[in-house]
């Protein structure tokens, strides 16, 4: 009777009981997760990293009341340097190899029947992916100014896959067809500062800068990836130029596929991709960073012309200015501003170069172009009406997004959240304008009627655009029927 008695009370206790599990502190640190596509620098797909974590939501009290922004293009098949430099070498160099058997190296199985992604008539289109990117940041638009008037006009510079990007941009903001015109800006080489591309008209600027410095990372965070992938597939004779080809096809392959077999981690390792994306880094460091002196000059007209478009009294009925170029200007105007600048707290200008070492990673940095430059990668600064709220006066403030993460100003910070007043702006903007003036002096600029000035926005001679069209024309016959 005793036992099954005592057997009874401890299925009882048993059901009563919760089951205490042990307790391993493991579990506390077993949250790493690793995204390849996340730390692709300019072929990254476009991604918001929350950095720094502050909302993109206005401060309490505060309306948005006006807003500029600069977007780099969306995602394309490839960019004609990338495919030409190490994506069709690598794809040739494959299809050429028979000495392989690919289903016989697991990393790389996958190689035995994979085909590439694109081809040379497909360089630089804008790929499927790319078209939503741009029209989910129209609908995010429309969500973050419902009180804001739709703009009349979109600029783009000339380029295809810019005006496709404008035109996708335009599909998800507007409401109705034909509400939204796109105005194409020819990408002139002697078009000054009055452009979309001024980098082009700017004879100091070479797209080679940062070519060699990056060339020495690249070799260095290669020869461990090479040296594996040689010891499974000797036949191949792997390459630097083949390593990185290959993991910028993560990037490519997947905003043409959805995926891409060479985004696996155990092909490359995270710290394979950390090396990539500082590689990366660096050459943009150098090619439109703190590294070059004239990125800043370069920046500075769009900058300056879009600070005075939010402190204007009256800008003709349109709240929002929205311009898409290359990957090119968005850095060069973060320069200008002095965001992501890595010597910002205790360092110095004139070492700025010694915060991007090339033997080793900064993880400490502030520049990652991940962050700052992924496919539609976009700047937002806006003007906003702050009225109760707390601690602060009733005003004007200014604020910065980048890729919807608010950027705090340089020595301006005395507003609500990461804001900074209309005083304080009007300085912050001068001080820059001081720092950065004189662009066809400091360009070099060779030829006539160059302009150190950015009209855009206010130039009737660049007319009203064109409509995008009608968004179900390939239905109208139907529906009238």
């Amino acid at each position: 009777m005793a036992p099954s008695f005592v057997r009874e009370l401890l299925q009882l206790t048993a059901l009563a009981l919760p089951i205490v599990q042990p307790c391993y502190a493991v579990s506390l640190y077993s949250t790493y997760q690793f995204n390849p596509l996340e730390h692709l620098g300019g072929v990254a797909p476009y991604f918001e990293p929350q950095d720094p974590p502050a909302s993109p939501a206005t401060p309490q009290g505060c309306t948005a009341e006006r807003a500029v922004y600069l977007s780099r293009h969306a995602a394309i098949y490839a960019n004609d340097f990338d495919y030409e430099e190490y994506i069709d070498p690598f794809v040739s160099k494959l299809e050429n190899t028979t000495a392989v058997d690919w289903t016989k190296v697991p990393p790389l199985s996958f190689l035995a029947d994979w085909t590439t992604p694109m081809s040379d008539a497909e360089q630089e289109l804008l790929t499927r992916v790319g078209k939503l990117e741009a029209s989910q940041l129209g609908v995010t638009l429309s969500f973050r100014y419902p009180n804001l008037k739709l703009p009349s006009r979109v600029w783009t510079s000339s380029a295809e896959r810019t005006v496709k990007s404008a035109e996708s941009f335009v599909r998800g903001l507007e409401q109705d067809d034909n509400e939204i015109n796109v105005v194409s800006i020819y990408e002139s080489k002697e078009a000054g500062a009055n452009s979309l591309t001024p980098y082009s008209s700017c004879p100091a600027y070479s797209s080679s800068f940062g070519s060699d410095q990056s060339a020495v990372y690249l070799e260095k965070f290669t020869k461990p990836i090479m040296a594996r992938l040689n010891a499974l597939a000797p036949e191949f004779n792997f390459t630097a130029n083949d390593v990185y080809g290959m993991m910028e096809l993560c990037g490519y392959e997947a905003v043409i596929r959805g995926s891409s077999p060479f985004c696996d981690l155990d092909l490359f390792s995270p710290d394979d991709w950390l090396g990539w994306e500082y590689t990366a880094d660096v050459m943009y460091h150098y090619n439109v960073g703190y590294g070059n002196q004239i990125s800043g000059v370069v920046g500075m007209p769009w900058f300056n012309a879009s600070a005075n478009v939010l402190m204007a009294d009256s800008t003709d009925g349109q709240d929002i200015f929205v311009s898409f170029t290359h990957r090119e200007l968005p850095p060069m105007v973060f320069v200008a501003m002095g965001l992501f600048n890595n010597s910002a707290f205790g360092g110095s200008e004139a070492g700025i170069n010694d915060t991007m070492p090339l033997d080793r990673i900064n993880y400490r940095r502030a520049w990652k172009s991940s962050h700052v430059l992924p496919f539609l990668s976009n700047l937002a600064i806006e003007r906003l009406n702050c009225s109760g709220s707390y601690g602060y006066d009733d005003g004007d403030y200014y604020r910065v997004l980048v890729n919807s993460a608010p950027q705090p100003l340089p020595d301006c910070a005395d507003g609500p959240g990461t804001t900074c007043s209309r005083a304080g702006f009007e300085k912050y903007v001068q001080d820059r304008v001081d720092l950065f003036q004189g662009f066809s002096q400091k360009c070099g600029v060779d030829y006539d009627n160059s302009t150190d000035i950015y009209s855009i926005y206010t130039d009737s001679a660049e007319g009203n655009g064109t409509a995008v069209g009608k968004r179900y024309e390939a239905f109208k016959s139907r529906i009238e029927y």
